[in-house]
């Protein structure tokens, strides 16, 4: 997985998008980041003790991901950057959602009475 700065995710999501634009699927998730690069350890069946140690820069930090199946791209964004981020990933979306198709209500069948 590649991690990148929040501007260069921004542009390689636009590419990502326009890749898939015909066929094909892009998820994006968000998660809050604790600033872990390794999962937490098991606690063996033993009563072990494992210190959590918080994040080192003590603010909040947004994990998001994207990926079609075949790239991934990843960005941290800080607590005080989210507003600037999100705007900007608004304009993105609203730039490359624009294929999407309209799906209209089922019409409920009519049973026909036979008399």
């Amino acid at each position: 997985m590649v991690l990148l700065e929040n501007d260069a995710f921004l542009t390689e999501l636009t590419t990502l998008y326009q890749k898939c634009r015909n066929s094909g699927t892009v998820y994006v998730t968000m998660k809050k980041y604790d600033g872990r690069t390794k999962p937490k350890p098991r606690k063996n069946k033993i009563n072990v003790k494992v210190k959590v140690q918080p994040s080192a820069t003590g603010e909040g930090l947004c994990l998001i991901r994207a990926t079609n199946g075949k790239k991934k791209l990843s960005t941290v964004v800080n607590a005080k950057d989210i507003n600037r981020f999100q705007m900007a990933y608004t304009s993105v979306l609203r730039a490359n959602l624009d294929g999407l198709k309209k799906h209209g209500k089922k019409k409920a069948k009519t049973k026909v009475a036979e008399q």
